[in-house]
């Protein structure tokens, strides 16, 4: 019977999220976890409506109890460090995305997260290391490479940070031309 209650309680959350009434939908979520306290998916589904709502103090809550279940669940990780950065808890926040990357190396917005938390925290050569992983993981992903050019630049890396301008060229022209106009003209050949 608590099995059919569970499933009942989720499917009605679903049916919510589908209508694009979240807060219907954490209402039901709420009941669920009342009765189901760690119901992984619902402690999930939950904090990313409330981070959704920008209510991160409450997703911070339920990722939290999430890792009480979960601990070697590396997207809660990531969620965590996102939510803690919004919260502007940064040291914090690159504890998670570490904790993140450790679980799996291969989960590329972590070590975008965890880069950009170094650069707020203007640590530029973690940063670059961070973000160069992320572009191993992401190649054809802009952002990584336009993050890790801005910061080749603030450390006055000129020559690496032309380099991601003319890769980015051969994809990305658009976000190439940004990045020229914010770092400078390129140099001659």
């Amino acid at each position: 019977m608590n099995r059919l209650r569970r499933r009942g309680l989720a499917a009605r959350a679903a049916f919510w999220r589908l209508l694009r009434r979240d807060d219907r939908a954490i209402a039901a979520l709420d009941r669920l976890l009342r009765r189901f306290a760690c119901d992984a998916a619902a402690l999930a589904q939950r904090a990313h409506l409330h981070a959704q709502a920008g209510r991160h103090a409450q997703a911070l809550r339920d990722l939290q109890a999430l890792l009480q279940v979960q601990p070697g669940n590396a997207a809660a990780w990531f969620n965590q460090g996102f939510v803690l950065d919004r919260l502007g808890r940064l040291d914090a926040a690159l504890h998670a995305f570490g904790r993140a990357t450790a679980l799996d190396a291969g989960l590329d917005r972590a070590w975008y997260g965890m880069a950009l938390v170094q650069i707020r925290l203007r640590r530029l050569d973690e940063a670059v290391a961070a973000l160069e992983r992320n572009t191993e993981l992401q190649p054809m992903s802009p952002y990584g490479w336009y993050q890790l050019a801005r910061v080749h630049a603030e450390a006055r890396r000129h020559d690496r940070a032309w380099q991601i301008v003319r890769h980015l060229q051969g994809f990305e022209p658009k976000v190439a031309a940004q990045l020229q106009r914010e770092i400078g003209p390129l140099p001659r050949d």
